[in-house]
């Protein structure tokens, strides 16, 4: 039985109804997502960016023989207390480097205690009612003020908040993203490769095809076991190490280049490979002259976000031990390091005040970093994507 046209419009209008409350849903879903990328952004540049400021303050500094075995003598009563004892504890150092010191007093400025930068940035603080008295008077003097946290980026994790840096996490970072894609980049790209141009479509390539999909998705901390079993246990690999670290994020890396690459290689026309066999090439220079230059730019996209994606991992590296102390900047593949994700969580669990801010301003850092990283991948797949 035919409809009559009152109810084919009132059935219209059901439609554009539902369709009209997704329209919503999907942009309300969009808005609040937007929202909270917003807040959480806000709230680690109102925690982050003091990170980049330091207090200072100047000193009469005085270079005796008492000083010498006593550092803190160095400095009058005052404002003992108000000085780093990390700068106290590198004056019988220099007295030793520069013999020329001993006997001299100068005004220098110097690192401030973390407590008096919390209180000239306005946080709590647990300094007495005299030391904040004593601030105040140096700051009104010109002798307190914040400055560019230079030590921040140039210097390696410490107990005392005011002398931590992300330097050496940023130079672990550098050398286990070094092994991760000397490693993974290679045999990924291979691997696709020979699934895509030159496997036979049967059932042992199908099964390789289908765990190769399904290691995408296994939990990253997984691959830190594998690492802890394999590596350091199985190899003797040193325990620690961006040597070990690469080696456990490449396993994490390979599915997403493979995944990357072999969908880069299905982008590139059969036109294209039916033009180099009519020619005579054989299939190993079809893709090495025509397929592979062709799928490059996808590739490099592919291997930047699994980069990117293996630069935030801490869960694999807490298990083969890159949450270690690390002061000093590791030099060496197989020197005990950190990396920044596993800095920000040991900052994290510090109970001073002071290293919120830390773990703020490595966030910020750690952000900077990965959104660097995709916006080259995108920039990258822009730039050099072809349209067929």
């Amino acid at each position: 039985m035919s409809q009559s046209f009152d109810e084919i419009t009132a059935q219209l209008k059901r439609r554009h109804r539902k369709s009209a409350r997704l329209k919503w849903m999907s942009m309300g879903a969009l808005i609040l997502a937007a929202a909270f990328l917003v807040v959480f952004i806000g709230d680690m540049l109102v925690k982050g960016l003091p990170a980049f400021q330091q207090a200072q303050i100047q000193v009469e500094v005085s270079y005796t023989e008492q000083s010498m075995q006593i550092p803190p003598a160095a400095v009058n009563d005052e404002v003992r207390n108000l000085v780093s004892r990390g700068f106290l504890r590198l004056i019988p150092g220099r007295m030793r480097d520069n013999p020329d010191l001993m006997g001299t007093t100068s005004m220098e400025w110097v690192l401030a205690d973390a407590e008096v930068d919390q209180y000239l940035k306005g946080h709590y603080t647990r300094l007495s009612d005299s030391q904040k008295r004593a601030v105040d008077r140096l700051e009104e003097a010109g002798r307190a003020e914040l400055r560019f946290n230079t030590r921040f980026f140039t210097s390696g994790d410490s107990k005392m908040p005011e002398l931590a840096g992300i330097a050496s996490a940023a130079v672990g970072t550098v050398l286990t993203l070094i092994v991760t894609m000397l490693v993974s980049f290679p045999i990924g790209v291979m691997t696709a490769v020979y699934l895509e141009e030159f496997a036979p479509d049967n059932r042992l390539t199908q099964i390789i095809e289908i765990n190769i999909n399904n290691l995408a998705a296994v939990p990253s901390i997984l691959f830190g076991l594998l690492g802890l079993a394999i590596y350091i246990n199985f190899f003797g690999v040193p325990r620690s190490t961006p040597l070990v670290g690469g080696l456990t994020l490449a396993l994490m890396t390979l599915p997403v280049i493979i995944i990357a690459t072999r969908t880069a290689l299905r982008s590139v026309p059969d036109t294209i490979r039916q033009a180099a066999f009519g020619v005579g090439c054989s299939r190993w220079q079809v893709v090495r002259d025509h397929v592979l230059p062709l799928s490059l730019p996808g590739i490099m996209t592919g291997s930047i976000i699994g980069l990117a994606q293996a630069m935030g991992e801490t869960a694999p590296l807490i298990i083969i031990g890159m949450v270690a102390f690390i002061p000093d900047v590791s030099t060496s593949f197989t020197n005990a390091a950190t990396v920044m994700p596993a800095q920000i969580f040991t900052w994290a669990g510090e109970p001073e005040r002071a290293f919120i801010e830390k773990t703020a301003g490595g966030i910020l850092v750690l952000l900077a970093v990965l959104i660097s990283l995709n916006a080259s991948a995108v920039w990258m797949r822009k730039k050099f994507e072809r349209r067929w």
